[in-house]
């Protein structure tokens, strides 16, 4: 399976839940490719959002936002998108699955545990 987490600048949201995602992917032992990208991508990950990932032990410092593109999500099964529109970068004849999530916080930490939960139980449904 492939997944893939995008958002506007690719510097918050959508880092937070592919960090996590990985996370959980590893201690599942499951094999899922995890990909993240933006449609205007900022120069840098945020630092509140660097931050709020080492309070729980997870490091993206090294992380940057990249372009997601068409090219990107052409194999990918599931996208889930966060302030975008999957009809922004999606090919034509794309057949993957998405969702909207929706974060009712402006914090980034109840938006970093809100993705944890969502997270999880999109792993907790793979299973």
């Amino acid at each position: 399976m492939k997944l893939a987490f995008v958002c506007v600048g690719n510097a918050g949201r959508s880092q937070m839940a592919t960090a996590l995602a990985e996370r959980e992917q590893t201690e599942r032992d499951m094999d899922v490719k995890i990909i993240t990208g933006g449609v205007d991508p900022a120069e840098n990950v945020h630092n509140e959002a660097v931050e709020a990932m080492d309070e729980i032990g997870i490091d993206i410092s090294d992380r940057s936002p990249r372009q997601i593109t068409s090219e990107d999500i052409e194999d990918v099964d599931y996208v889930v998108t966060m302030g975008c529109s999957v009809e922004q970068f999606r090919p034509d004849d794309w057949e993957g699955e998405s969702s909207v999530w929706d974060l009712e916080s402006t914090d980034i930490r109840e938006q970093r545990d809100e993705l944890s939960r969502r997270v999880e139980q999109f792993f907790d449904d793979l299973e």
